[in-house]
C-alpha cells in the first residue's frame, strides 16, 4: 500500500450503520482516507447525498431503475461518480486494482460473493460481514491465504480479540488458553421467555446499548448474532468450539477477552461505538482518532456477567452444535435464520418461531450436508435451506 497516498477505501454496505460510521471515520481523515465506491441496497436518495459529500470514483446499485434514480439525483451537482449495477459490479469494485482497503458491510449472504473477490485479488478486508465466515468457512480463509488478503475483524466482539493479541499471528496457538466474547442479552434479557410470543418487530429491534439496522437488532434479541460470532471466532483465530466462550455482559463496556495460557485476562474495554473497531481496522496497526466518545470509568456504576442461559437463548447453542457436526451446517443455521428474521419483521410469524424454524431447517437438511469446494457449492447449499425454511417459515404462520 502506498503511505503517501490516501488509502481508497471501497465500502460496501456503505448507508448501512457500519458503511454510515466508516465514512464518518475516513471523512475525519482526509490526507489519510479517501471513499473509492460506495455501494447500497435501496436508499438512493442517502447514497446520493453520500456520493456528494465523498466523491467516489464508483456507486453500485442492485438495478437499473435504481441506478437512473441515482444518475438524476447526481445530475447538475458537478459529481462524477460512475454508477455501476448488480453483483458483479460489487466484486469488481471490491478487486479494482486502484483498491486499497474493503469495507464489507453487506448484511447476508449477498456480501459472500464481494469479500471473495477482495480476498482474492489481496486487498486488506475489513470484515463486518458475518456471513463471510459463516458460510464461507474453509473455502473463505483458503481464498484470504492463496490471494495474500489481510483480513482484519470489524465485528467490535471480534476486533476486541484481535488487538488484545500479539501482532505476530504465530504465537496465537500458544498465547491463547481461550477467548470469550460478551453479549448485552439484548432487550429481553430479563424477561420470561414464556411471555416472548407475544414480542413485536418494534420491541426487538429496540436494543439497549446499541443503534444497528432491524435484522442484527432481532439477532441480538434471540442472541442468533453471537451463535455466529461464535462461528465466525472459530474461523478467525482457529480455535475450537470448546475453546470459545460466551458470557452475558450487559453494560456493553467490556466487548471481549483473551484468557492466556498462564491465566491472564486481556480485555478490550470502550463505550458501544463502532466507529472503534472501524478506525482501528482502517489504521491497523496504528492508532488514529475515532470520534467515539472516551470511557469515564467515574460514571461507571458496575460491570457485571452473568451465565448465557440455553433456556431464554436457544439459538447461541446451535452455533457449538454446527462447529461439531457436518461441515455445512453453518451455511443452514444462517439462512434459515435471515428466512425466519424477514418473516418475523413481516409480521408473518412470532417472536419465537425464529428458533423453531432454524432448529427444524437443520434436522431437515442435516443428513443430506456435504463439503462445499467452491463459492457455487456454498451458494447451492444457502438456496436448499432457504427453501426449507420458507416452507417451514409458513407452517408457523401467523
Amino acid at each position: 500500500m502506498n503511505v503517501s497516498a490516501p488509502q481508497r477505501v471501497v465500502v460496501l454496505g456503505s448507508t448501512g450503520s457500519v458503511g454510515a460510521h466508516t465514512l464518518d471515520v475516513i471523512q475525519r481523515h482526509p490526507g489519510r482516507f479517501e471513499a473509492f465506491a460506495l455501494s447500497a441496497q435501496r436508499r438512493v436518495d442517502e447514497l446520493a447525498e453520500q456520493c456528494r459529500v465523498h466523491r467516489p470514483r464508483y456507486a453500485v446499485v442492485p438495478t437499473d431503475a435504481t441506478a437512473q434514480v441515482l444518475r438524476e439525483r447526481l445530475s447538475g451537482t458537478g459529481v462524477r461518480t460512475e454508477v455501476l449495477v448488480g453483483e458483479q459490479a460489487l466484486s469488481d469494485v471490491a478487486s479494482h486494482p486502484d483498491t486499497d482497503s474493503v469495507m464489507a458491510a453487506i448484511v447476508g449472504a449477498a456480501g459472500l460473493a464481494p469479500c471473495m473477490a477482495a480476498a482474492r485479488a489481496g486487498k486488506r478486508l475489513l470484515l463486518a460481514n458475518k456471513e463471510a465466515l459463516v458460510l464461507g468457512g474453509a473455502v473463505f480463509m483458503r481464498a484470504v491465504a492463496e490471494g495474500g488478503a489481510q483480513l482484519l475483524p470489524i465485528d467490535s466482539e471480534h476486533s476486541a480479540i484481535f488487538q488484545c493479541l500479539p501482532l505476530d499471528r504465530a504465537q496465537w496457538p500458544t498465547f491463547i488458553d481461550h477467548i470469550v466474547l460478551t453479549a448485552s442479552g439484548g432487550p429481553f434479557r430479563t424477561r420470561d421467555p414464556a411471555s416472548l410470543s407475544a414480542v413485536t418487530p418494534d420491541q426487538a429491534c429496540a436494543h439497549p446499548n446499541w443503534v444497528m439496522g432491524r435484522k442484527i437488532s432481532v439477532d441480538s434479541a434471540t442472541m442468533m448474532n453471537k451463535a455466529l460470532e461464535v462461528i465466525e471466532a472459530r474461523w478467525l483465530f482457529d480455535l475450537p468450539p470448546e475453546r470459545i466462550r460466551v458470557v452475558i455482559h450487559p453494560q456493553s463496556i467490556i466487548h471481549s477477552m483473551v484468557v492466556s495460557r498462564d491465566n491472564s485476562v486481556l480485555a478490550q474495554l470502550g463505550t458501544p461505538d463502532m466507529r472503534v473497531p472501524i478506525a482501528y481496522g482502517l489504521s491497523y496497526p496504528e492508532r488514529i482518532t475515532s470520534g467515539a466518545q472516551a470511557l469515564d470509568f467515574l460514571s461507571l456504576s458496575a460491570l457485571t456477567f452473568e451465565e448465557a442461559d440455553e433456556k431464554r437463548f436457544p439459538g447461541l447453542h446451535l452455533a457449538y452444535e454446527v462447529l461439531r457436526g457436518p461441515e455445512g451446517g453453518s451455511v443452514v443455521l444462517n439462512a434459515a435464520n435471515e428466512v425466519a428474521v424477514a418473516a418475523f419483521l413481516d409480521e408473518r410469524v412470532p417472536f419465537t418461531a425464529i428458533h423453531r424454524i432454524n432448529r427444524l431447517t437443520l434436522d431437515t437438511l442435516y443428513a443430506r450436508l456435504q463439503p462445499a469446494s467452491d463459492i457455487q457449492g456454498l451458494l447451492e447449499l444457502d438456496a436448499l435451506a432457504r427453501r426449507a425454511a420458507l416452507a417451514l417459515a409458513e407452517e408457523c404462520r401467523l
